[in-house]
């Protein structure tokens, strides 16, 4: 399992969001999440390439043998690209490189900032602890 990036932040819902050294934002669904979900059976990407998304919109679904699960953005802004690799019908990128290959949108931030509402890994992780049983 990969290592979860320092450099993200992290949503209560299981999403997260990196600033990259160009102002973009990507996004995409943790480790946990996909781990969680188990079984994947389609992404359902409500956002095409430059659709303007506020901050705590869903983005899209994602579903498992288990659940239907909304996904969830941690910036405003403008979609700039959705990743095709992970398509309704192939995971392989989400399951083995959540935080690389993996990701879901990137996004042109009308305010990076709200970025720093969302968790710290070392938060994240806590809550992670707290839920597991």
């Amino acid at each position: 399992m990969a290592k979860r990036p320092a450099d993200a932040r992290y949503l209560p819902t299981h999403e997260w969001g990196r600033l990259e050294k160009d102002g973009t934002v990507t996004v995409g669904i943790t480790d946990f999440a996909v781990d969680q979900l188990n079984d994947l059976t389609f992404v359902d990407f409500r956002k095409e390439k430059g659709d303007k998304i506020e901050k705590g919109e869903s983005f899209g679904e994602i579903e498992s043998v288990k659940a239907v699960s909304d996904m969830y953005c941690p910036v405003s802004g403008t979609v700039l690209a959705v990743n095709s690799d992970v398509s309704a019908n192939d995971f392989e990128a989400l399951k083995k490189d959540a935080f690389g290959k993996g990701w879901l949108l990137k996004i042109k931030p009308s305010n990076p900032k709200e970025l720093d509402s969302a968790k710290s890994l070392a938060d994240y992780e806590k809550q992670l602890a707290s839920e597991a049983h």
